[in-house]
């Protein structure tokens, strides 16, 4: 018997069962000695996600498998069942599609991240998390300078951006490496490298950005007003995971069921478009620790009433975690049990099935992904609980559900679907 044959002989599942995906992005870490090697999961107050272990199962997941970047787009695309090997098409596209940027066949996207440099070192891969109308600005002051009727630089939320290249003389076929795993590095030692011949001119045109961008955005007076004050300048760009749109399987295609997605970053946004979702927008959605928690709580609730499934993802958790931030970690981590699962949970009532887990981990050893599996609760009506009782990533692979990967979740949530 199969993994999933075997999933289905395990629930009884009505047609189009309400369902919510509880995502924590980055919440899963290592014990930590200054909380007596427990986890900042095992530290938190989190009552309920605890509920759904303890009246599910655990298990885990593997997200980011070998050959792939250690990136959200893989990992929340594997959560939702995508098939990585024919459907990947880079984080650019899907960053595209959340902000509603629409790209023809020849169109190549980049994820273009606002950095903090200081004599060509990388000190902050979030330019000090830039306020949204100052992104906007050094988003215009990039344009002018380096922009054409080709190069197009769009704002997105905050630190992330996008750069879109127009034409066939531009290739995908450039590798980049992720920002936020290369804290202290010097950034002319990781610049972008065309993987094949007819890639040379986009390698070239991206560093040439890469290199001149401090000029330009020093110059611009919101980064000014910045250094005057001692806060760090949004001085540097960082393009990376570029590619072509794609074609993924629609959820409704695959699983039968009517989805949406609530969350506050465009990649998120951009893959449950792409996957036939509708996005909810959630005023005061940040992506930082200062989000609109209860905001969130409430469209989810609201998108429920109308969809099957509702992937209710939370960026602030990662961000804390790539600072290397303890505290703010497990405040972000309760938040989200306290102010978005709970009311969720409550709104949905026992009928309902839902399911919680990171996309990957950030330990806050290193503030970097890495590829270990991530702990996973599911409640599902008509699946008996296993013993455990808390959510965390030490217990959950202990679990019923065992160690999934390549769409096995959603096979678990809506079975008997392809």
């Amino acid at each position: 018997m199969t993994y999933r044959q075997a999933v289905w002989h395990t629930a009884t599942l009505v047609s189009h069962q309400k369902t919510a995906i509880f995502l924590g992005d980055g919440m899963a870490d290592e014990p930590v000695a200054a909380l007596g090697n427990r986890t900042p999961l095992q530290q938190a107050r989190k009552p309920a996600m605890d509920s759904i272990a303890r009246d599910g199962r655990s298990g885990t997941l593997l997200t980011l498998p070998s050959g792939f970047p250690t990136s959200s787009e893989v990992a929340n695309m594997s959560v939702l069942g995508c098939d990585l090997a024919t459907e990947y098409c880079g984080r650019g596209p899907l960053e595209a599609s959340g902000r509603g940027i629409a790209l023809g066949p020849d169109d190549t996207a980049f994820r273009l991240n606002l950095t903090t440099v200081e004599h060509d070192i990388l000190l902050d891969f979030s330019g000090g998390h830039v306020a949204q109308d100052n992104a906007g600005t050094l988003i215009d002051a990039l344009q002018r300078e380096f922009g054409s009727s080709d190069v197009h630089f769009h704002t997105g939320v905050s630190y992330r951006n996008i750069l879109v290249l127009s034409g066939k003389r531009f290739s995908p076929r450039v590798r980049t490496e992720k920002p936020d795993d290369n804290h202290g590095e010097t950034v002319s030692r990781h610049l972008p490298v065309a993987d094949i011949p007819e890639a040379k001119e986009t390698e070239t045109l991206l560093r040439n950005i890469v290199q001149n961008a401090p000029r330009v955005l020093e110059a611009c007076p919101c980064n000014q007003a910045l250094k005057e004050h001692g806060h760090p300048m949004a001085n540097g760009v960082w393009p990376w995971s570029g590619g072509r749109a794609g074609s993924l399987r629609q959820i409704v295609d695959k699983y039968g069921v009517r989805g949406a997605v609530v969350s506050a970053v465009d990649v998120i946004m951009g893959l449950g478009r792409c996957l036939g979702m509708d996005v909810v927008t959630v005023p005061g959605a940040t992506g930082y620790i200062d989000t609109n928690y209860d905001g969130k709580a409430a469209a989810a609730i609201e998108a429920l009433k109308t969809h099957d499934l509702v992937y209710l993802h939370l960026e602030a958790i990662d961000e804390v975690s790539h600072e290397q931030n303890l505290a703010l970690k497990v405040q972000a981590i309760e938040n989200f049990d306290k102010r978005i699962i709970a009311p969720v949970l409550e709104a949905l009532g026992p009928e309902g099935n839902v399911a919680v887990l990171p996309d990957h981990p950030v330990p806050l050893a290193t503030g970097k992904h890495t590829r270990t599996p991530v702990p996973v609760a599911v409640r599902m009506r008509g699946m008996a609980p296993d013993t455990i009782t808390t959510f965390d990533e030490i217990v959950a692979p202990q679990g019923a559900l065992g160690h999934m990967a390549n769409g096995d979740l959603m096979a678990l949530l809506f079975p008997g679907r392809t």
